[in-house]
């Protein structure tokens, strides 16, 4: 395997506390690959999805949803890839009545995001961007999605960005950007699916503000059932470039939406009233612009939760005066409030990032934009900042996700746009 090594630039006190929150130790393990079986296409990529998903303490099981080339070129077919227990494959079509699904390419928001409920039946939200429900659910455990769409509430709706969660009851949590206000707002939406009732309800906007745009990063379940919300803003309509990541938690059992430190908030939040895990920094300001307007800013981000239930970020971010998006790891501390450590910025990195918590401390994955190796794991190692190591040597992966898996092994999902390969891993 291939090393690198990162000091952290955060000040003294800044590291001691974060040793408290980062218990040190390597905790570098070698990821084992697989390739998938399958044809994959140049479309199969994003930040923000939620394509993997795993089930089982016994018989492991991972799912892993991804756009197929489609019929003609410029078009691309979904599919679900099934490796069970025993580390055999299968390919589950997702179906649009009687043929597999199939959509016009547009890379960063037509990929699939998949969940299983507690009855075994896939869910997968497919090629959305300001489109209304592309929405398939299996009408028979571990089948063929079948669509769906008038299932969900709020028809005609434009929706992009669907994130998707499996609750530790066997429910469902679905994050969506709302894209169709006149008032000049793409809100922040959450959805309920209820297993025991097989219906999807509205739970509420959660994110709106005049002039702004909400972009879902992701969710993640803690062990009392609550759940744990990240998303950015940028200028209205949208912008390559996003700011103030912000956090949102939800508990279910009681309808009450707070902060990281438990202070209950009226949603829809608003960039005033969000927990800000990463506020506005030096001349960062909001603009309205596609290609990239040079900046400081945010650029994707994903969560997971400690033992305690407390919320771990991992996200990209520009520094004022920076050309690069370093690789930036927060953890919430009571009094402190959010703290922040960089993990990686001597290198341009790619819009793919991840985090999981081991039980003893954080995984933080990323990928580079150049380099024989491309997709890294990094841990803290202490005071003295963090360590990386190579997660597929020789592969140029640009895409990646990752799940820990109910036996405490991280399973990850790795995209190889160059050779059109997509490799399932444990780590």
């Amino acid at each position: 395997m291939r090393w690198m090594k990162r000091i952290g630039k955060a000040g003294l006190a800044a590291s001691a506390l974060l040793l408290a929150l980062l218990p040190a130790g390597t905790g570098q393990a070698a990821a084992v690959l697989t390739e998938v079986p399958y044809a994959m296409d140049s479309s199969n990529q994003a930040g923000w999805w939620s394509p993997l998903a795993t089930y089982g303490t016994g018989n492991e099981y991972a799912y892993m949803a991804y756009n197929a080339p489609g019929s003609t070129p410029g078009t691309h077919k979904v599919y679900i890839a099934r490796r069970d227990g025993a580390g055999a494959w299968s390919n589950i079509p997702v179906m649009n009545g009687t043929n597999v699904a199939e959509y016009i390419d547009d890379i960063g928001h037509n990929q699939p995001s998949i969940a299983r409920d507690g009855s075994g039946r896939f869910h997968v939200f497919a090629s959305m961007h300001d489109n209304p429900w592309r929405y398939f659910r299996s009408d028979t455990v571990g089948g063929p999605p079948q669509n769906h769409s008038a299932d969900l509430p709020d028809a005609g709706m434009g929706i992009t960005y669907p994130v998707v969660k499996t609750a530790p009851n066997g429910d469902l949590y679905l994050l969506v950007r709302g894209d169709q206000d006149p008032q000049g707002r793409r809100n922040g939406v959450l959805y309920h699916w209820n297993n025991a009732s097989s219906a999807w309800s509205k739970v509420a906007v959660v994110a709106s503000a005049l002039n702004r745009a909400v972009y879902p990063n992701d969710l993640a379940f803690d062990a009392s059932g609550d759940l744990h919300i990240l998303f950015e803003w940028s200028h209205f309509p949208s912008s390559v470039l996003r700011h103030e990541l912000s956090y949102l938690k939800y508990s279910p059992a009681t309808g009450v939406f707070s902060k990281a430190d438990g202070t209950p908030v009226s949603v829809p939040v608003t960039p005033a009233t969000a927990d800000k895990v990463q506020p506005l920094t030096g001349s960062e300001g909001y603009v309205n612009s596609s290609p990239d307007p040079g900046g400081p800013g945010v650029q994707s981000a994903k969560l997971t939760v400690d033992g305690t239930g407390s919320p771990l970020v991992a996200y990209r971010y520009r520094e004022e005066g920076s050309s690069l998006f370093s690789v930036k790891y927060a953890a919430f501390n009571g009094g402190s409030g959010w703290v922040r450590q960089t993990v990686a910025d001597t290198v341009q990195t790619k819009a793919a990032i991840d985090v999981t918590w081991t039980g003893s401390q954080a995984r933080v994955y990323y990928a580079t934009a150049s380099g024989t190796d491309r997709a890294f794991m990094a841990v803290n190692t202490g005071a003295s900042g963090w360590s990386a190591v190579s997660l597929a040597p020789g592969k140029p992966i640009e895409r990646l996700a990752v799940e820990r898996n109910a036996k405490g092994v991280d399973i990850l999902y790795l995209v190889d746009i160059t050779n059109l390969k997509l490799y399932y891993g444990r780590n």
